[in-house]
């Protein structure tokens, strides 16, 4: 791998954010919504955790950059259908037009800002200006070569990793851990031995996009690279976190990566209205905890982090980001209230009751009847997923 430069004023870690970023937005009732940005922004703010300085305007990708892991013929579409000069009919074989992923107006310009935004946090690491970088508005991981999915229009992971790869000749571990299967991610790597892909998700059996079993583990010379790891409906905190604690540790001690990047979709929460997993605020303490303590043991401290889902934008992704965000820059994590200003200001809009602490309440979903059964069948699932490198 190429060596980053040297900065005797390096910053632990930046926030790349701009209001730019919020472009991305597909209508009023669509459920990926930007506000959560905003939301997770003012929180940290409130916190006195995010001064200016840290924070990094977000660049937007080059069609040279985006081409790293889209077709030409597919940025075009995108163009068009941004500029008005296609019809969804037209762009429904591209993904674009659908349910999930409709039209919208300069939609080129703002998912090239969310891509840009990702590798501006590749160039402030990889060049040795900070040792972490987030970018919450990346994170896509739906997005295909020549297709848009899942609310994912261009893949700022799949991009980044490209970059990562061709600027700076790194070797990457790309962590996920949405509810949903980074199935994007995967495929574009799917025969790389260069990139180690992880998915932490809820089985496809229930959810979108229906991929990501455990035999899925790559092809050609990128056999053995892919890990998957499809939890039951209803996985409750002991056993995600069981899960996510093992398998990063054997996984980056067997790969020996030079730079994780790590996809935080909040949507594993229980009150998320997308998925099934019965999560607590207490795996969005352990996920940037584990990634942080592994960053710094195996890559010099190189982590790139990025957002993804989450659709409970007012009780569960500005906690979940902003503990992210507070693990990266050694900031101690909060426990008690929030602060009192900004349930304040967000309660009138929200058209649900805030939550005012930073865990969660006691007794918030009824016990889960087959706690053990589920327990002991995710047990068996990690065993199988991980049998390769340990007999290895």
């Amino acid at each position: 791998m190429a060596k980053h430069t040297t900065n005797e004023r390096m910053k632990h870690a930046v926030f790349v954010f701009s209001e730019d970023q919020l472009g991305y937005k597909f209508s009023e009732t669509h459920p990926f919504n930007q506000k959560r940005l905003v939301l997770t922004v003012d929180l940290l703010r409130e916190m006195n955790a995010l001064p200016e300085e840290l924070v990094v305007p977000a660049r937007i990708a080059t069609d040279e950059e985006l081409l790293l892991a889209h077709d030409q013929r597919y940025i075009e579409i995108v163009k068009k259908a941004g500029a008005g000069e296609i019809t969804p009919e037209e762009g429904e074989s591209y993904g674009i037009g659908t349910e999930d992923t409709p039209i919208f107006e300069n939609m080129h310009e703002a998912s090239a800002r969310l891509v840009g935004g990702t590798l501006t946090a590749v160039d402030w690491v990889m060049e040795g200006k900070a040792q972490h970088a987030l970018n919450l508005g990346g994170g896509l991981h739906h997005g295909f070569r020549g297709k848009a999915s899942g609310f994912c229009i261009y893949n700022d992971g799949s991009v980044a990793i490209n970059y990562l790869k061709k600027k700076y000749g790194a070797r990457v571990l790309y962590i996920d851990t949405d509810a949903h299967h980074g199935d994007g991610v995967q495929w574009s790597f799917y025969d790389d031995p260069d990139v180690c892909t992880v998915s932490i998700h809820e089985t496809g059996r229930y959810l979108f996009p229906g991929t990501g079993n455990i035999n899925e583990r790559g092809s050609g010379q990128g056999y053995g690279t892919t890990f998957n790891f499809p939890i039951d409906a209803f996985t409750e905190d002991e056993s995600f976190i069981e899960i996510y604690r093992t398998a990063m540790k054997e996984i980056v001690e067997f790969f020996k990566p030079d730079v994780i990047v790590s996809q935080n979709g909040a949507d594993a929460h229980y009150l998320d209205p997308l998925t099934h997993l019965y999560g607590t605020m207490a795996i969005y303490r352990e996920i940037p905890k584990v990634a942080h303590e592994l960053a710094h043991e195996y890559c010099e401290g190189r982590w790139i982090a990025i957002g993804g889902g989450g659709y409970d934008i007012w009780r569960v992704v500005p906690r979940a980001w902003s503990l992210l965000w507070m693990e990266m820059n050694n900031i101690p994590l909060p426990s008690g209230n929030l602060p009192a200003r900004w349930i304040e200001k967000w309660q009138p809009e929200s058209p649900v009751k805030l939550i005012g602490t930073w865990e969660d309440p006691e007794n918030m979903y009824q016990a889960i009847p087959r706690k053990e059964e589920i327990t002991e069948k995710n047990s068996e699932m990690l065993n199988k997923a991980l049998y390769m490198i340990r007999n290895a």
